[in-house]
């Protein structure tokens, strides 16, 4: 009998979470559930924490332009590896032992970070830091589908999907102010007092599974290696290929090819393996695949609006991490408010009418956001803002529920690993998307700016006669001097109006997943049986 189905039968006899949880709910298991959340907040929240201060360390470790950017890329790249691989770790180690050593190994990790006096020691302990950290985002993910009853999903999945979109959000704001009030190195520093509440907590009120280590006599490390090499190399290249013009430089398209390699490998083995690294099985469920692509989407909303806003802000307005983190607080203050208003609209309407109107929301702000000019500030920007939290929320939190909460108990976890997989992946692709369209929106609008305010035109000669008057006092310097604001003042235009198209796009990918809302089967309602009933 072939892996899939022997996967379907189990799926058919398998108890739905709500059923296997419903009479082993204990106050103790919300406890640990509360701490192991926390954990997750800060495995996300490091993701983006390190990219307003990277100036900072930088000086700080006297590396290169080209080598800080690898103080978050090394991160990501290890964290995308881990985290369909936590699925497997869950079943084999149990819940709370990969819990333990994720936290555990995160915080020290955040330590050696801290203490970090070279470039390559800080690349080595941040990949170390995103591959060991990743493990607790999908774990809880599960742990929430499956310790809990049905009935307290209301209450339950706004708190995870909370987490796991205003951690990003708020990383460059919260990474900016340690550094100015302190220095860089308390950017690892916090985590080392809550991540060792949080290990002692894993350690001590996890009690959710047994481990299974009969799994380990049919461990497929050539599996393994072909999901490294397929992952990492993806990241990589969707890393670095914008601001390198891609397969222009040779690590980039080396890089594909692995990648590409990889997958061919990986999605070899996961079909014919006794014991898959990692089951794609669950994508034969048609809410988690269809689930799975609404949370792609999500994560290029989520990463890619968290990154063009502060561009804007900083290289068109001029912010500072602070100003900005002060301009984009209103999105997570609508996060906030919206999280437990989703919660309760999971119980009253039709998920999917939330995706829709969520969608919706997002699509509609990206379209005002495309009005915008050189002279935007927050109040131009609020209702974009609002928009965008309000929208986060209401598409993450059913989203989960749809995806995850049909999935049978003893599928979660590796069904958990993939989803996340899919958000961050988006992310990734999101912004490699976003960074490409704005090189070459850019240079197009810079060419025909340059056409617009060349010599004899009207407008041009005015402007640029008023500019020279303004450095009179600089003598044979102020035509030099004017011809260089002049150019300026092109670039800033030719990079808003790039922003602009950017949020066209942005639109219309929106709108899109509007109209593949049906796609979704309609789920019970909250406080009903678990899927498969």
């Amino acid at each position: 009998m072939s892996n899939v189905s022997v996967a379907l039968n189990a799926s058919a006899k398998a108890p739905t979470f709500a059923a296997a949880s419903a009479e082993s709910f204990e106050p103790r298991r919300l406890a640990a559930f509360i701490f192991m959340v926390f954990g997750m907040f800060m495995a996300i929240l490091d993701i983006q924490v390190v990219s307003a201060s990277l100036s900072e360390i930088q000086a700080g470790l006297s590396a290169s332009a080209d080598e800080i950017t690898w103080v978050q890329t090394s991160y990501l790249i290890a964290e995308v590896i881990m985290i369909p691989l936590s699925g497997f770790l869950s079943r084999v180690l149990s819940t709370r032992t990969v819990f333990f050593i994720s936290s555990a190994g995160f915080t020290l990790m955040s330590y050696f970070c801290s203490r970090a006096t070279s470039i390559d020691e800080m690349i080595v302990w941040r990949a170390l830091q995103g591959f060991i950290g990743g493990g607790m985002i999908p774990t809880v993910f599960a742990s929430a589908y499956t310790i809990f009853p049905r009935s307290k999903m209301p209450l339950i999945a706004p708190i995870i999907g909370l987490v796991a979109t205003l951690a990003p959000t708020a990383g460059p704001t919260i990474g900016g102010l340690l550094t100015d009030w302190f220095s860089w190195h308390w950017l690892f520093l916090v985590n080392i007092g809550p991540g060792i509440v949080v290990s002692a907590a894993a350690w001590f009120l996890i009690d959710f599974d047994e481990p299974d280590y009969s799994l380990l006599k049919n461990f497929d490390w050539t599996g393994l290696l072909a999901m490294a090499a397929f992952l990492g190399a993806l990241e990589y290249a969707l890393e670095e290929g914008p601001s390198k013009d891609w397969f222009e430089y040779q690590p980039v398209a080396t890089a594909v090819v692995i990648s590409v390699i990889g997958a061919v490998v990986f999605f070899w083995r996961a079909f014919t393996a006794r014991q898959p690294i990692v089951d794609l099985t669950a994508f034969e469920n048609r809410n988690f695949w269809t689930g799975s692509l609404f949370s792609f989407v999500l994560g290029i909303g989520l990463y890619g609006l968290t990154y063009i806003y502060p561009v804007y802000l900083a290289s068109v307005r001029g912010y500072t991490p602070l100003m900005i983190g002060e301009t984009m607080f209103v999105t997570g203050v609508c996060m906030f408010i919206c999280a437990p208003i989703s919660g309760r609209l999971m119980t009253k309407v039709d998920a999917r009418w939330m995706i829709a109107v969520g969608f919706a929301g997002f699509a509609l702000g990206t379209l005002q956001a495309s009005y915008i000019t050189v002279d935007w500030d927050f109040w131009e920007l609020l209702v974009p803002q609002i928009l965008r939290g309000f929208s986060l929320m209401l598409c993450m939190v059913p989203i989960n529920n749809l995806a995850l909460g049909t999935m049978p108990a003893d599928r979660m976890k590796n069904a958990s690993g993939l989803f996340n997989l899919t958000r961050n992946l988006g992310g990734a692709v999101g912004l490699a998307l976003i960074n490409t369209m704005l090189d070459k929106r850019m240079d197009l609008h810079i060419a025909r700016l340059h056409e617009a305010v060349s010599w004899g035109h009207v407008a041009a000669d005015e402007t640029m006669a008023k500019i020279t008057a303004g450095f009179a006092s600089r003598g044979s310097d102020a035509a030099l001097a004017a011809t260089k604001q002049m150019s300026l003042m092109a670039r800033r235009q030719a990079e808003v109006m790039a922003l602009s198209d950017v949020f066209l796009a942005l639109t219309v990918i929106f709108f899109a997943l509007v109209v593949l809302t049906p796609l979704m089967r309609r789920p019970q309602m909250a406080g009903g049986p678990g899927g498969g009933h």
